[in-house]
């Protein structure tokens, strides 16, 4: 589940959304290695085994367990679901995290259901037949990111999880806030909001405004929709870039 990318110096994790994988990273390893030792991390429930309760707070332990070989206080990168593990496991072990990048992520989605989402899920064809069915049926930046994602067989792309177990992962968000895990947060953090979220309106720029124990960053990437690492990989570039650059020698792995 934790896949050691290479690269030397600070370690770096990699954490996909929901529906993704370790894989979803695969063209941004190599510029990162720049800045230290690059690691991935498939969530459970993503092709292995969920935890028996399908909270965060599980996720998160499960996390923690499997990064027990990294020793050094890590640079966490996270998307959307691995946005929140990201810093959910920065309150809960703040010794182990150095700094935050958090990509499309808001903390609270109360009143929210994933119960039509679902279903549209379980609608799918089963499986995509190739990548063009795949680009047809989702456009180039979605199905670039489930053509890393899925199980590729012998047939087609099949789903590489449950589509009940991602329903009931989502469920939790929409009962419950995580604001209290979010000012936990002591590292360094940059927040990445796409221009056509999917998150509460103004909420990752209020992240920001809240942040009084790290410093924070907030920046609107302008014509990015969810997959902001993907569908503007330059801007997403340039801006993570810019915040490792930023950092001190020792938590950049320069």
């Amino acid at each position: 589940m934790l896949h050691d990318e290479g690269g030397t110096g600070r370690p770096i994790l990699l954490l996909h959304g929901l529906m993704g994988s370790a894989r979803t990273w695969r063209r941004h390893v190599p510029w990162l290695r720049e800045y230290g030792h690059v690691y991935t991390f498939d969530a459970a429930g993503h092709g292995r085994p969920a935890p028996a309760e399908l909270t965060t707070a599980a996720f998160v332990e499960d996390l923690a367990a499997a990064l027990t070989p990294i020793t050094e206080p890590m640079v966490v990168i996270g998307h959307s679901m691995g946005g929140l593990h990201a810093w959910c496991f920065a309150a809960a072990y703040p010794d182990r995290v150095s700094a935050l990048v958090v990509e499309d992520m808001a903390p609270d989605f109360q009143g929210r259901t994933a119960r039509d989402w679902a279903e549209m899920i379980g609608s799918w064809p089963q499986p995509f037949r190739d990548r063009e069915h795949m680009i047809e049926f989702f456009g180039p930046v979605a199905a670039q990111y489930f053509m890393d994602s899925f199980e590729e067989r012998s047939d087609g792309f099949h789903l590489h999880g449950e589509v009940p177990v991602w329903r009931d992962i989502s469920e939790e968000w929409g009962t419950r806030d995580f604001w209290a895990q979010w000012s936990a947060v002591r590292a360094p953090a940059l927040l990445l909001e796409g221009e056509f979220t999917i998150t509460p309106a103004g909420q990752m720029r209020a992240m920001a405004d809240t942040a009084r124990e790290s410093a924070t960053r907030y920046e609107l990437v302008a014509g990015a929709g969810h997959l902001v690492h993907d569908d503007r990989p330059v801007e997403y570039r340039a801006a993570v870039e810019a915040f490792l650059g930023e950092l001190p020698a020792h938590a950049s792995g320069r």
